[in-house]
């Protein structure tokens, strides 16, 4: 057993521990950007392919204090890498550094690459190359002020990648995002959580998320991962083909409606394609059409959305009349979120809404009273999950003061 290290983005450990307890039946220890659980082989294994909310599952190698780059160099020699690479595969190092006194990481990646090359080359006479794209041992070095932990990455590729999008607008929202947006909701995918509508859905990330959900679709069901050609991971591979088979035996037609669109040919046109890839297409409906105007799919529901920019938000028919704005520029559209809380006041009572913004004076925009709000990072940007609740005889229109709580 060892102690697996998951990163998230900021504000999603809490929800990763709970979905850690769900997967494996084992408490993790939540840290600022992640979460620490004590697991094995197959554990690792199992969070790769079934976790929506890590960006990777990290294996410990060595911990130490250190003052230079010479010290990493000796930490890095402490690890037998005979037992993780050969000299014909491939390696690549990445620095994370947080108030580290280190003035270059990539030359603490460079002295991390030559311990593992000097220590197999006086070994068998040969050392293993660089491979920066897709190599065979990706390492991670985390360095804070004092301490260093040196970390296989059995992921590989970022779990994000989901290896169903191909398709993509401006500013993507990355899936774990997207799968943290729908745990911080509690939407699961059961029946009892009803359906799901994104009116804004852009190339479809969240719901094609939920529906895998709702599917019982692992979301690591469709990539490849690192450990699979790492040493110590080879006698486990048969495990590793039973974790794969199971998960498919567990795909089943969804348990809920799900609903998407967008005021944009083009980018509805991009969801349908990549829920074909992700096996969810006959799980969605999807429909163009201007947010402003579409009824309700459903009685009640939740609806879930990452707010659009630019063209995306300009009725049908007609140009922009916004600027082409995204989280970087913090700008949005207030004329088109006013427009949308009056359309879910007069159409969606009984629907719980939750919207992702970077700007947290939106609900007075909307002249509406958030009933919670969720800290979410996207990336380096600092956002809000927003709920509202579309309540009958509620949320009139009227001055923020007036806005019922």
């Amino acid at each position: 057993m060892t102690l697996l290290f998951l990163p998230c983005s900021g504000g999603v450990e809490d929800l990763l521990a709970a979905e850690v307890l769900r997967i494996t039946g084992v408490q993790a220890d939540t840290g600022r950007g992640g979460v620490w659980v004590e697991g094995d082989a197959r554990m690792a294994m199992q969070l790769n392919l079934e976790s929506r909310l890590a960006t990777r599952v990290l294996w410990p190698l060595v911990e130490g204090y250190y003052r230079d780059t010479t010290d990493l160099y000796e930490l890095g020699l402490r690890v037998d890498w005979s037992q993780w690479i050969t000299p014909e595969q491939t390696l690549r190092v990445d620095v994370v550094a947080m108030r580290s006194p280190l003035q270059s990481l990539n030359f603490t990646a460079l002295r991390i690459k030559d311990a593992v090359c000097d220590q197999l080359r006086e070994k068998t006479g040969a050392r293993p190359s660089v491979d920066t794209r897709h190599p065979d041992l990706p390492l991670t070095l985390f360095v804070g002020p004092e301490n260093a932990t040196l970390y296989a990455d059995t992921s590989g590729d970022a779990l994000f990648k989901r290896g169903w999008r191909e398709d993509t607008g401006e500013a993507p929202l990355k899936e774990t995002l997207a799968a943290a947006m729908l745990a911080a909701a509690g939407w699961q995918g059961r029946a009892e959580d009803g359906p799901l509508f994104d009116p804004c859905c852009g190339a479809g990330t969240i719901v094609i998320e939920a529906a895998q959900m709702a599917c019982g679709i692992a979301p690591g069901s469709q990539r490849r991962f690192a450990f699979e050609r790492m040493l110590p991971f080879k006698p486990h591979l048969p495990a590793w083909r039973e974790l794969q088979r199971a998960a498919q035996d567990r795909v089943h037609p969804p348990t809920v409606p799900l609903f998407a669109g967008d005021v944009s040919f083009r980018m509805t046109d991009f969801a349908t394609r990549n829920a074909e890839r992700a096996g969810v297409a006959r799980a969605i409906e999807f429909k163009t059409a201007d947010a402003l105007q579409r009824p309700p799919p459903a009685e009640a529901g939740t609806l879930l959305m990452n707010p659009p920019y630019g063209e995306r938000i300009a009725p049908k028919g007609q140009g922009s009349t916004t600027s082409r704005e995204g989280f970087e520029g913090g700008g949005t559209s207030t004329e088109f979120f006013s427009a949308l809380a009056a359309h879910w006041k007069r159409q969606y009572s009984g629907w719980q809404a939750w919207l992702l913004s970077p700007d947290m004076k939106l609900p007075s925009a909307m002249r509406l009273k958030e009933s919670r709000r969720v800290p979410l990072w996207n990336g380096a940007i600092e956002c809000r999950l927003f709920r509202f609740d579309m309540v009958t005889g509620r949320h009139q229109a009227g001055p923020p003061s007036a806005a019922a709580p």
